[in-house]
């Protein structure tokens, strides 16, 4: 990777359509900031400190008022430096008091509005400070490269264009708000499988051009510290990796701000600090004692942790912090919910609507039948750092109800049952007193909760009596467990990471699943713990669901979806942060459950709830699909208001949904998940759709695709050269349906006739778009812009942008696979 680098990036609105250019001047963000921040102040505050004191503001520590926030610094006080508290928060601030959840941002990328991405990030800025905290940690920028990836749904796209363009419009609306905001994870951080280690391998040109370009984007738009990834790049720790850190960041980018190491990805001192990494959560294990003792042994000069008190510095003093206390604002809870409801509304997607069977008519009103357990519990967010306590939420069997004659079975058993004493054979050991005596079976809960402040372990077997697929389930309540099976941990729960469902059980427990095939007679060593909380009682249940109670849930369903006039089932999966996806299916049976409604009930329509793209192998079997991924505390409201017409889908995919799990970009080992500790990303730039386009491989669903419940057609396409030494894209786009409907056109760049050796350049590649809602018979002539950057390519010899020179096609249409209108231009 060369260390020469130039050139920033620069995302800006002209007009209602959206365009992305580069500036040529690095240094240019850094100057701005460093006048904000009125450098003499910040001189003085720097000359009265103490290395104590500086050191402290270089790494997290523990909050005498924690707020339930994620990391803390303590500030000095003798000099007006307030504390800083900063907070999780890509889809809601995550603190012990509920906050807005807002639908995923995964949901907010498929809504292609900056405006939209700017009140998100508004109502996140806001509830930050509203909540007591300083500084909100997102968003991700993170580009979507493997399809499994657990985190998919907490970034944008797979597209770099969509990326920044969203991202900075969000990043403003945080900063506006008065929060700190912090793009993460920087960089290459696109997989949650051994993402501590593994070593990334990417080529300059690649980095450059698909993933950087959210962060530099991010940068431009006034983001106030930056956070590093867990992984490896090309060798060297994501925070201790000058390249990155200082070469790219703060020289290129020209970033003024202070980064952050991600929770616990710290690796080193002096290496680290010296590459560029200024901060380290959430302790100081590396930048406390350790970096003291190298300013006074001599190993480590005091101007670089200088340095790194500035940038902390001058973020806050941009954000107001240094000016004295200021009030905080309350939560508006109002103009939460409705930015969420529309972020939910405008960002699903309708991927297939066969004979109009949505909105859903009057006849399938007056007989609907509603299954799955989501149609019932709206699965708010995803998991991990990014899941939120709403301050409230709907659920579309409640707001169906209103409107329609529904019957409603859940058709997944989320909940199972007790294991039965007939079983078990246990013995329960009070791990406190040592304590022992025989359990019949695991069902503490309710009256019978197990005493605040105590420990327990179970021991013993179970047998199953009929062999086939079961699933255990771990359910607790005020408390942690575990399920060990066989000598292996196999379930967790009430840690950060543990494996319980986002959706509880009907007695509101958590709910943690392990699939197993069981045969009849065959005994299984278990051993299970809990342990209650200091002052809550303990709840815990050991259960299953057999394949009776499964296909007991199946066949109600099955009878429901039969005496209603249409079906609408609801599919999910749970994306979290530290896991990725086992497989592109929905989990468990709902496959099964799918194609068994479906042959059911011809009008048959599916609402999917994930986080990314899924296969459909039901997919022609049904009349519709509708994504609405994971929608926020108002989703409920908002799948409602969709499936009865009373909103039109206008939501288009931000990633590629591909139709087989061995034909995507990264299906290969070495791509994904690496091996031996290396990951090649030697797809180069061809990610997502680009790899698509360059294999001629059909996707299951491609990039940019997105129906409503109106049609559009395109005419009178004209491109002509910018002054800028960019195109000006015109052309006119007409509802020619019978509803008010919104489009949003796509404008896409072909490779020039002429490439240059050893550089690569997509088929095509998205270089600008707008949201166009029209009338019935309304046309309206759209004008885009496609700036400089978008013509060219990052040219690893020169270490810049050099623009693509040559014949070049133009592209326009609803997706990167249904394109409406052809031309051509010359480059020059």
């Amino acid at each position: 990777m060369a260390r020469r680098v130039r050139g920033r990036w620069a995302v800006m609105a002209a007009g209602s359509a959206v365009v992305m250019g580069v500036s040529w001047v690095g240094p240019a963000q850094a100057e701005a900031a460093s006048a904000a921040a009125k450098p003499d102040k910040i001189d003085r505050l720097i000359a009265a400190m103490t290395l104590d004191e500086k050191i402290a503001l270089l790494h997290g520590g523990t909050d005498p008022a924690s707020v339930g926030q994620a990391g803390y610094v303590p500030g000095v006080p003798r000099l007006g430096i307030p504390e800083l508290r900063l907070t999780d928060g890509p889809a809601g601030v995550r603190v012990t008091k509920p906050s807005t959840a807002l639908p995923a941002p995964v949901s907010l990328g498929s809504t292609f509005s900056t405006e939209l991405a700017t009140q998100y990030g508004g109502i996140l800025g806001r509830e930050t400070r509203a909540q007591g905290a300083d500084v909100l940690l997102g968003p991700m920028t993170n580009i979507i490269r493997v399809p499994q990836a657990g985190r998919n749904f907490e970034t944008l796209s797979e597209d770099p264009f969509v990326t920044a363009t969203i991202g900075a419009a969000e990043v403003r609306g945080v900063q506006r708000a008065g929060a700190i905001a912090t793009v993460k994870h920087y960089a290459e951080n696109n997989q949650e499988e051994q993402r501590g280690t593994i070593d990334v391998r990417v080529d300059e040109q690649t980095m450059q051009e698909i993933e950087l370009p959210g962060f530099g984007a991010a940068v431009e738009a006034g983001a106030g510290a930056v956070m590093c990834a867990y992984n490896k790049v090309n060798g060297d720790y994501a925070g201790e990796n000058s390249t990155l850190l200082t070469d790219i960041l703060k020289e290129q980018f020209g970033f003024a701000g202070w980064v952050m190491s991600d929770w616990g990805a710290t690796h080193s001192t002096e290496k680290a600090i010296t590459a560029g990494l200024d901060m380290q959560m959430p302790n100081g294990s590396y930048f406390g004692a350790p970096l003291k003792t190298a300013v006074e042994s001599g190993r480590l000069d005091v101007a670089v942790v200088d340095r790194s008190v500035r940038r902390i510095l001058v973020s806050m003093d941009r954000a107001g912090l240094l000016d004295g206390a200021t009030p905080r604002p309350e939560i508006d809870e109002r103009a939460g919910a409705r930015v969420s409801r529309d972020v939910a509304e405008q960002g699903a997607v309708l991927l297939r609507n066969q004979r109009g069977a949505l909105p859903l008519g009057r006849d399938d009103l007056r007989s609907l039948g509603l299954i799955g357990p989501t149609a019932k519990t709206t699965l708010v967010g995803g998991g991990g750092s990014a899941r939120v306590t709403p301050l409230h939420t709907t659920s579309t069997l409640d707001e169906l109800r209103r409107h329609a004659n529904v019957r409603y079975a859940a058709g997944v058993d989320l909940d199972g049952a007790a294991i039965p004493a007939s079983a078990l054979s246990l013995t329960r050991t009070n791990t406190s007193t040592g304590e022992t005596r025989p359990d019949p079976q695991v069902d503490y809960t309710g009256p019978d909760a197990l005493p605040a402040g105590s420990a327990w372990r179970w021991t013993g077997t179970f047998t199953a009596p009929r062999t086939g697929d079961y699933e255990l389930k771990l359910q607790t309540a005020g408390g942690s467990g575990t399920l060990s099976v066989d000598g292996t941990q196999v379930l967790t729960t009430g840690g950060f990471f543990s494996d319980a469902s986002l959706i509880p059980t009907a007695d509101d427990l958590t709910n943690a699943s392990y699939p197993v095939h069981l045969t009849a007679g065959e005994a299984h060593e278990i051993t299970l713990t809990g342990t209650a909380e200091a002052e809550t009682p303990l709840q815990i249940r050991f259960g299953w669901l057999t394949p009776t109670a499964r296909e007991s849930a199946i066949s109600t369903a099955v009878a429901t979806a039969k005496k209603a006039r249409a079906a609408v089932v609801f599919g999910y999966d749970e994306g979290t942060e530290s896991r990725d996806r086992t497989s592109l299916g929905l989990p468990g049976y709902q496959n099964e459950l799918i194609d068994r409604v479906a042959a059911a009930n011809p009008d048959t329509v599916v609402v999917l709830n994930t986080g990314s793209s899924v296969l459909m192998p039901w997919k022609d079997k049904v009349r519709a699909i509708l994504e609405t991924w994971y929608p926020g505390e108002e989703g409920g409201t908002a799948t409602a208001r969709l499936l009865l017409g009373h909103a039109n889908p206008s939501g288009k995919l931000t990633q590629t949904f591909p139709a087989d799990p061995d034909q995507t970009p990264t299906s290969t080992p070495e791509r994904y998940p690496g091996v031996d500790g290396l990951e090649q990303y030697s797809e180069g730039i061809y990610v997502g759709y680009r790899w698509y386009d360059a294999e001629g491989v059909e996707p299951l669903y491609a990039f940019g695709h997105g129906l409503s419940y109106t049609t559009f057609g395109y005419s009178g396409l004209r491109v002509r050269p910018a002054a800028d030494g960019g195109l000006n894209v015109a052309f006119t786009v007409r509802n020619t349906g019978s509803r008010t409907g919104t489009e949003v056109p796509q404008v896409y760049i072909g490779r020039p006739d002429r490439v240059p050796a050893g550089v690569q350049i997509a088929d095509r590649s998205l270089a600008g778009f707008e949201r166009v809602t029209l009338k019935p018979g309304q046309a309206r002539s759209v004008r885009i812009h496609v700036a400089k950057r978008q013509l060219s390519y990052w040219s690893a010899a020169d270490d810049a942008w050099t623009v693509a020179t040559g014949r070049r096609p133009v592209d326009v249409g609803s997706s990167s696979r249904d394109l409406r209108l052809h031309g051509e231009t010359a480059v020059r």
